[in-house]
């Protein structure tokens, strides 16, 4: 029996009868091989891991734009954190824990340059908008390893389409993502936010506090517990008095840092940056990447464009910007 071989029989042995086997998987996009080592969802995971737009993610502005600091969350630590948090509700619930890291992995490989701004301002852009969840599944799909995509288990590609607002995902590791995703960010977004000195943790109101309490462990402890404990069957879900403090904090965590003046003052450059480089792409597809040659041509050079843009870090957004409309110094000789 081969290895992976003995990996299914053993999920098929202790894992909840709500989870998703990996023996079970609706398949790939494209027919392959299967490994002798890993499951479906392992090698999902490792394709991810060893993509591009992974490690891109180390570079790209979760909240602050740029932070100097050395601590502040980036998109590639909140994944990792994300995908900690529902590792250990899937582990707890006895759900598949490599479908959920796997998605987890590349929930945010569609992310743009700038964060949220970056993402209102290629939607404005683009006919039909932009949504990264959508960008992520499209990053996996077709623009990993020069148009050939990761092709990644339906599961996979399903749990990244949903791991926001709008339709669930078809699995509960899909849609634990999903609720670890807000854990994540509500607390690594509070914890930065007092780091940067836009708030501190006597802003927080105390309804709140009573309940999750004052510091990221015991609020994450507090969400995930409530979770573990409180899930049935096919049913996610916190205690309601859990459920409704983080929706408070959600509100508090909107007024006081996500439209905060200071904390986003930066971000009303963004969209002239992008709209700029878009515009101007847009008229010289040659200067995009070979590999995005074909998508121009097939799906027009808009969508080429928007691809490439979203897929640029924070740096190199503005690099591009400076080589293509910034004058540079003459040096001698040439």
């Amino acid at each position: 029996m081969l290895i992976r071989e003995q990996i299914e029989m053993l999920e098929q042995q202790h894992l909840s009868p709500f989870a998703c086997l990996s023996s079970a998987t609706k398949g790939r996009q494209y027919p392959e091989e299967k490994c002798p080592v890993r499951t479906d969802f392992q090698r999902d995971r490792d394709r991810i891991i060893h993509c591009k737009a992974f490690r891109r993610l180390k570079h790209k502005t979760q909240v602050f734009l740029s932070p100097e600091g050395d601590h502040y969350r980036t998109r590639l630590t909140h994944t990792l954190e994300v995908s900690q948090i529902a590792r250990t509700i899937a582990r707890a619930l006895r759900l598949n824990e490599d479908l959920t890291e796997a998605i987890s992995l590349a929930h945010d490989l569609g992310r743009t340059p700038f964060g949220h701004a970056g993402e209102r301002a290629l939607n404005n852009l683009m006919a039909g908008g932009f949504h990264h969840y959508e960008q992520s599944l499209r990053v996996v799909d077709i623009l990993e390893k020069d148009g050939r995509g990761l092709n990644l288990t339906y599961e996979t590609r399903n749990g990244i389409l949903c791991h926001t607002t709008g339709k669930e995902a078809d699995t509960l590791e899909g849609r634990i993502v999903r609720m670890a995703d807000r854990i994540a960010y509500m607390n690594h977004d509070i914890d930065d936010a007092i780091r940067a000195g836009v708030m501190t943790v006597s802003d927080i109101p105390k309804e709140i506090t009573a309940v999750l309490g004052t510091t990221t462990t015991s609020r994450i402890n507090t969400m995930v517990m409530s979770v573990i404990e409180n899930s049935e069957g096919d049913t996610l879900k916190m205690s309601p008095d859990v459920q409704n403090v983080y929706d408070q904090l959600h509100r508090f965590m909107f007024d006081s840092v996500y439209s905060n003046n200071d904390a986003k003052k930066e971000e009303k450059k963004v969209p002239e940056l992008i709209y700029l480089l878009f515009t101007y792409l847009t008229r010289h597809i040659d200067l995009l990447p070979a590999e995005l040659h074909h998508i121009a041509e097939t799906e027009g050079a808009p969508r080429a464009v928007c691809d490439y843009i979203s897929g640029m870090t924070d740096h190199y957004a503005t690099e591009k910007f400076k080589e293509l409309f910034i004058p540079r110094a003459w040096k001698d000789g040439k």
